[in-house]
């Protein structure tokens, strides 16, 4: 831990590449292969500290894959640690606007980093510096993480000889700016005027309820290629929980190609055929043939899988996958499934816990790399949870609550900044209001900037009617007049 001893160093504590979505997948990713019986790595001495904690993720290799992919950004202020790091305590900071957030990060980072240069101090050039990074940097710092965390977390990596993923889609809704409007168009088929969006397919390891891998897109990308474009993630002995949103032929030839075991639920759209009766009624496993008639009419082979049965207290639960029932027997389908809702729980933790139902950039460079940087920060902020659990001997189904680890990050990075105030930030409360004056930017004359959807047009008030007095009107004034 470099925070020193000396006052007065934190600044102004108070409290072209990619700019589209690159859907390429990593294909020097290799498969993890982790082995349960091992030691996890662990430092002599365990992390006491937030920053502490950071370093035991955040490992100089980790550091090493993001400036790899970082040779030719050049940047006076802004180099590649410091980047990444104050994008992160963005994601955990408290704040109504981009501003307050990158004050609050930028005031720890220096306090925590103090004899190291000092970054920009400024919002717009931290935003100019973060849109000029390529969204490899942040793959890259993904795929060393997720190298980590399977080392950290080799004892729960896998459960019953399976890694369980849980996949899931949802959409991150954007400022309505004109740039975003254009490129992140609104679904096909969509009655309403919908806000541009970004869509985010995401794995979740389901025994540590954390995020595993994830990919973005437009509003109209498809969570199933979204997902094909993922397997290179995925580590060795992955089984892939999904819901019924993901049951396309297309889709299950690619997992069997793959040879990629999953456990995705079924609808009533799904065609299934066997080659014997059966009774339904009492029906709890079996094999079948997914040939939808499509397939059928080009004359494409069927894809076998294993139905299973869940009785429930409601509804039944319908599950398909390519398992056989001894790797894969019907407790173990049920629990594993259950698990999925953790995936849920994630994207609940990440947009109402941490605030993201919608992202505060208004480019769609700075867009995708908040939402890239904010997705890192919920992986990290939910793994020092399982790990302080996992130190603690907790059940190795416990899992953190994620609104109490934000809470202590937050007052990690409130008291590290407070205790390295200097004497130019303890100035009186008057000395800062001096300081608040209004702008001197030119005002635009017109005060209609753009056009906004389901609004009437602002329509200036026509000059009034003068009209001359008759005769009449000059008696009943002069009357009027005397009166009073």
């Amino acid at each position: 831990m470099e925070i020193g001893v000396r006052r007065g160093a934190a600044e102004e504590a108070v409290v072209r590449n990619n700019e589209g979505f690159d859907s390429r997948p990593i294909e020097t990713e290799q498969r993890l292969m982790v082995r349960t019986t091992g030691q996890s790595r662990q430092a002599s001495d365990e992390p006491q500290s937030f920053l502490g904690c950071l370093r035991y993720f955040v490992t100089p290799y980790v550091w090493k894959q993001a400036q790899r992919a970082l040779r030719r950004h050049k940047s006076i202020r802004w180099q590649t640690q410091p980047l990444i790091f104050v994008l992160l305590l963005m994601t955990w900071c408290c704040g109504d606007s981009v501003g307050e957030r990158f004050e609050t990060a930028r005031a720890f980072y220096v306090a925590c980093y103090q004899r190291k240069r000092r970054p920009g101090k400024t919002p717009e050039g931290f935003q100019k510096a973060l849109a000029r990074v390529p969204t490899l940097a942040f793959r890259q710092v993904a795929a060393a993480l997720r190298q980590r965390l399977a080392q950290v977390f080799c004892r729960r990596f896998e459960v019953a000889g399976f890694v369980p993923l849980g996949c899931d889609g949802s959409r991150l809704n954007c400022p309505r700016t004109p740039e975003l409007e254009q490129r992140l168009l609104s679904p096909k088929g969509r009655k309403r005027d919908y806000p541009p969006a970004i869509a985010v397919t995401a794995f979740v390891h389901l025994s540590l309820g954390l995020l595993w891998s994830w990919r973005l897109g437009g509003a109209r990308a498809g969570e199933q290629r979204h997902l094909i474009e993922m397997l290179p993630t995925l580590p060795r002995k992955a089984l892939i929980v999904a819901d019924a949103g993901y049951v396309g032929y297309g889709l299950l030839q690619k997992l069997q190609a793959a040879q990629q075991a999953f456990l995705i639920r079924l609808s009533d759209k799904a065609p299934l055929y066997v080659t014997q009766k059966i009774a339904l009624s009492r029906f709890r496993e079996g094999w079948a043939y997914y040939w939808p008639q499509r397939q059928q009419e080009r004359h494409q082979k069927p894809t076998p899988v294993r139905l299973l049965r869940l009785r429930g207290r409601k509804v039944d639960v319908w599950l398909m996958t390519n398992v056989d029932a001894e790797r894969l027997p019907r407790p173990l389908a049920k629990k594993f499934y259950r698990w999925r809702w953790r995936n849920e729980g994630l994207f609940r933790t990440y947009k109402r816990t941490l605030g993201k139902v919608k992202l505060m950039s208004r480019t769609l460079a700075q867009a995708h790399r908040e939402a890239e940087g904010s997705l890192l920060a919920v992986r990290l902020m939910l793994a020092q949870g399982v790990l302080a659990l996992q130190l603690a001997g907790r059940s190795p189904s416990a899992l953190p609550s994620a609104r109490r680890v934000l809470l202590e990050i937050r007052t990690e990075i409130r008291n590290a900044t407070g205790m390295y105030l200097g004497r130019r930030q303890r100035q009186t409360y008057l000395e800062r209001l001096k300081a608040a004056r209004q702008d001197r930017r030119r005002h635009r004359h017109n005060q209609v900037r753009r056009r906004w959807p389901a609004r009437t047009d602002h329509k200036p008030p026509k000059p009034p009617r003068i009209l001359r007095m008759g005769t009449l009107l000059k008696e009943l004034l002069a009357k009027t007049l005397d009166a009073a």
